[in-house]
């Protein structure tokens, strides 16, 4: 008896009365194992991604837990999954397990930073929008499970929710010159008296790298790496007891035998396949940020604890961090003139994925509610990093000198393979045969943005 109505592998079992034949047993614990790597693909994309970005930090630039990464050109940031193409990034990741309690000492100045473990939650906030209001000063991360340094009040003390952890800022300055004497002044020290080296700033310079989650079996071999370093919280023991099942524990190696490695790589296709439609066809209430738009909220998440009421967000999660990195309060601003809002357009205004081989334009009207700036962005679905193309050029924005402006003050931007005509500064070149998408972004979102009364237009088939 085969039971069509059942999807995949259980539709070739083969009943014997109401129990499956013992010897199809396995294609049922086969889908069971399938089932499980599919929802845990998606539960660890916020870990895999930083462990990922962290490997490449060490491996290709040389980066120590006391080193920053200094992203200034555009192929410096082809690697940063939906990377801001207009402000550089300082960043770097910190095993604490290896530093124990570390001290980051900011140089006062127009800076934004934080800290977050590598589930992406914020677990301290530096610079302007921090304790220190841009004034600089000593921050000392403390690792999970320690006691917290009897110190002075010349230090803010951040408790670390997990032992790897992310510190990164932007410097606010728009003179290069200022913000790289910013970048440059910072020093990453541990506090116990470790052997501390020399804090260096390191550039990619060029290289190619990529921070987005590996495909294939790579997925979970990276997952065990980071897996081994960190602490356990409560919520996910569930999904640890899955992990044991695909292979993959705390303390042990990671030795797929042949069925477990077609089943797993299996299953990282299925998972994204799971995240793409999750990401770029979002189902989330009041995700839509104008009814008759497509322009969607980019970031679901409510906050940066990813807890919802009676639940946890773990597909606004994975929405999120499939197609981008990092979270702070900051980049879901409430408040007029401060922060950031971020809005994703996935689709034409037909409501038709866009297409890299297609032209399209997109009418801002006059006076976009941005306090500082605004920018438009273009990225690839594949690697939801900036578009490499041959313009080496993914956004335009207020900060462009040369756009062109409507009599009106409003602003067409064009998208496609070619340039139109005299509109070559209000471009961004697309590549036929890759699907892209867009983010707009306002940068201190002012009172109209919030009200909605200001409203985009949406990206139009030309």
């Amino acid at each position: 008896m085969v039971d069509e109505a059942l999807p995949g592998r259980l539709g070739q079992v083969r009943m014997d009365g109401e129990l499956p034949r013992r010897e199809d047993l396995g294609l049922v614990f086969d889908e069971l194992d399938h089932q499980m790597a599919c929802q845990a693909y998606l539960w660890a994309l916020p870990l895999v991604s930083y462990a990922q970005w962290k490997t490449q930090h060490r491996d290709i630039f040389g980066a120590t837990d006391y080193d920053l990464v200094h992203y200034v050109t555009y192929r410096d940031r082809l690697g940063i999954i939906t990377a801001n193409a207009t402000t550089p990034y300082t960043l770097n990741f910190i095993d604490l397990a290896q530093t124990g309690p570390l001290v980051v000492e900011l140089p006062p100045g127009p800076t934004a930073g934080g800290l977050s473990d590598f589930w992406q939650r914020e677990c301290g906030i530096l610079g302007e929008m921090g304790p220190d209001q841009g004034r600089g000063g000593r921050h000392l991360i403390v690792p999970p499970g320690q006691e917290a340094p009897d110190v002075d009040d010349s230090y803010f003390v951040h408790r670390a929710s997990g032992m790897n952890v992310m510190f990164g800022f932007r410097t606010l300055d728009t003179d290069p010159q200022r913000a790289q004497e910013l970048a440059n002044a910072v020093r990453i020290t541990s506090y116990d008296g470790r052997e501390s080296p020399a804090t260096r700033i390191l550039s990619p310079g060029g290289r190619p790298w990529t921070g987005d989650q590996p495909r294939g079996l790579d997925y979970w071999v990276r997952l065990h790496e980071i897996y081994q370093d960190e602490v356990i919280d409560e919520r996910d023991r569930f999904y640890l007891a899955m992990l044991k099942q695909l292979g993959i524990e705390k303390g042990k190696p990671f030795e797929p035998d042949e069925r477990l490695t077609a089943l797993l790589t299996t299953a990282t296709a299925s998972g994204e396949l799971m995240a793409q439609a999750n990401t770029f066809a979002k189902r989330f209430e009041g995700s839509r940020y104008w009814p008759d738009r497509q322009w969607d909220t980019a970031i679901v998440l409510d906050n940066s604890a990813q807890r919802g009421e009676n639940y946890d967000e773990l597909l606004e999660r994975a929405s999120w961090f499939y197609e981008a990195v990092s979270f702070s309060a900051a980049m879901k601003s409430q408040t007029p003139g401060v922060g950031q809002a971020y809005l994703g357009s996935y689709v034409d205004a037909d409501g038709e994925w866009l297409a890299g081989g297609a032209s399209y334009t997109l009418h801002v009207p006059a006076d976009p509610p941005a306090k500082l700036f605004w920018s438009a962005t273009v990225y690839d679905v594949w690697t939801r990093c900036l578009i490499d193309n041959e313009q080496q050029r993914g956004d335009r924005g207020s900060r462009d000198a040369d756009l062109v402006h409507n009599d009106d003050g409003s602003v067409d931007l064009w998208f496609g393979p070619t340039a139109p005509e005299g509109r070559e500064s209000n471009w961004v070149q697309t590549i036929p045969g890759q699907h892209w998408f867009s983010y707009f972004r306002f940068y201190g979102p002012l009172a109209p943005y919030f009200d909605r009364s200001w409203k985009l237009g949406d990206i139009t088939p030309v």
